[in-house]
């Protein structure tokens, strides 16, 4: 009797995280990936066309933030 070939695994879940996990307390967006704390604890629930509708918004949102808090 054989074992049943290995699953594959789930394709991976596209994320505009950059691993700088900060909030800014102004504009409520994680000054990495611009996203509020709703979005990020969400991520896997939003489903992939939230998530796109999401990341194609997170350009714009950069703006909301002081250029002084990005390094900038």
């Amino acid at each position: 009797m054989s074992a049943a070939p290995p699953k594959p695994p789930p394709p991976a879940i596209a994320t505009p995280c950059v691993m700088v996990c900060a909030v800014d307390g102004e504009s409520g967006l994680c000054l990495g990936c611009f996203r509020t704390l709703k979005e990020i604890a969400g991520w896997r629930a939003l489903g992939e066309e939230g998530r796109a509708a999401v990341m194609a918004e997170l350009p714009s949102r950069r703006s909301r933030i002081d250029p002084a808090k990005l390094g900038g």
